[in-house]
């Protein structure tokens, strides 16, 4: 196959500081102003400097092979040969209708020069309207695809199987039944049903390769009892030790942050598993970093935790009624046992003995969902939340944000488990307006 010339466009390192391995046996082109405007982010606070730090360094220990020549090409182990491209002034411009004072148009432009020097040129961008921009004047172009999966290929974490009456009459009273169809992964759900209308909730237990009953999936903790089958399983993970990762996925309403922090106030406070509940969540709408608000880190993130504090406000409503509620919220943020956290700050952390929660995980990219679930100690649980259909990240879509990869990469697992939640529960108008609108 005849060999590419790939030209990156700078979110693209931003996406994945090591995209520069990602191109075997073809040619990366880097435009000068692309490591010119990484340069500038690598004082930044949070994901984004320390990626822009972490491009900065692979390309400067390339120097150190194949001659370091970065002008006429460096050759890598694995036949990607890396070069750096500054355009000059002698170069002209008179059939680029773009004008030149944009960065990503003089990305564009050096893309444009290389074409007609009759090589392969393919533009690489995370950004739509680059690509379109380039899709224009005939430049191929194309998103980056190394750390994309198929979120429609994802499997829901729970399926629906058929038996007969018998078979589950013997399955409630053994505990246990045999599997009727094959491919199960471990931590995978089902729901048993016959033509007569009965059924049974079960988990697949890969140690035995059996079906095993929810004996406690109908049991509630911190006032709140699971509405449908999807919450029962949900339910059944976020209280299991023996799986420190865990992923629920659905739509708003469908009840996953609540879920995730009933059973780890019964972990932490009832069952003392874990020693505290750390809350995170991706500080996307606000700006690049929580700086942008006035006041201390406290102080910024308590109004974008506040759908946190809402659901925990409930929480202790529920379990302890009404008129108690509020001197149990005030026991249980006094005690020092839960923590509200930006994902910003969690790199470099080492996290024993947790029950992590990341809520809007969507909005992570792969590289930051390895980074959140690498901080992981011993005795450490990590739950992510969140709906890949709705991101607010810019550069992440359905297919290429940190919560579908994680699924995609941990399936078969043992460690792991996830769940769909697709019946909206908040109530009867916020169902009816997540179907029909």
């Amino acid at each position: 196959m005849a060999r590419k010339t790939f030209v990156i466009d700078t979110n693209v390192f931003l996406h994945d500081p090591f995209a520069i391995n990602k191109f075997k046996d073809n040619d990366v082109v880097i435009p000068l102003v692309v490591l010119e405007e990484i340069s500038g982010l690598k004082r930044q606070v949070g994901e984004l400097g320390n990626n822009a730090r972490t491009v900065m360094r692979i390309i400067d220990s390339l120097k150190s092979m194949d001659g370091g020549d970065f002008s006429g090409g460096i050759t890598l182990p694995h036949g990607t040969k890396v070069s750096i491209f500054l355009e000059s002034k002698k170069e002209k411009a008179e059939d680029f209708p773009l004008p030149l004072d944009r960065n990503v148009n003089r990305i564009i432009f050096i893309a444009h020069l290389l074409k007609k020097k009759s090589k392969k040129v393919v533009f690489i961008s995370k950004d739509f309207i680059s690509r379109v921009k380039a899709e224009a004047l005939g430049i191929e172009s194309e998103d980056y695809e190394s750390l994309k999966v198929s979120y429609d290929d994802l499997h829901k974490g729970i399926r629906k199987i058929t038996a007969s009456k018998k078979d589950i009459d013997f399955f409630y009273k053994d505990g246990k039944m045999e599997l009727l169809e094959e491919n199960f992964s471990p931590n995978e759900y089902c729901l048993v049903q016959s033509k007569e209308r009965s059924s049974a909730l079960a988990r697949f237990n890969y140690k035995d390769q059996k079906l095993e009953l929810l004996t406690q999936a109908d049991k509630g903790v911190w006032g709140i009892i699971p509405l449908n089958a999807e919450q029962k399983c949900a339910f059944d993970l976020l209280l299991r030790d023996d799986v420190p990762l865990v992923a629920l996925i659905g739509p708003a309403g469908t009840g996953k942050t609540l879920l995730a922090l009933a059973c780890g106030l019964t972990k932490v406070f009832d069952q003392d598993v874990y020693s505290k509940i750390l809350v995170s969540r991706p500080i996307i709408p606000l700006g690049k970093d929580i700086g942008y608000l006035p006041g201390t880190k406290e102080e910024k993130l308590y109004h974008w935790m506040q759908p946190i504090y809402d659901n925990m406000e409930y929480l202790c409503q529920s379990s302890n009624g009404k008129e108690h509620g509020k001197s149990a919220l005030d026991y249980i943020m006094q005690s020092k046992k839960v923590e509200m956290e930006a994902v910003t700050y969690i790199r470099g952390r080492s996290l024993p003995k947790m029950y992590i929660i990341i809520d809007e995980a969507q909005n992570l990219t792969p590289h930051e969902a390895k980074t959140i679930i690498s901080r992981a100690g011993k005795g450490t649980k990590v739950i992510m939340t969140g709906d890949p259909t709705q991101i607010d990240n810019p550069y992440l879509d359905k297919d290429s944000n940190g919560l579908s990869y994680v699924l995609s990469k941990f399936k078969g697992q043992k460690l792991f488990g996830h769940v769909f939640l697709d019946r909206t529960e908040r109530s009867e108008l916020a169902a009816i307006a997540a179907e029909i609108m």
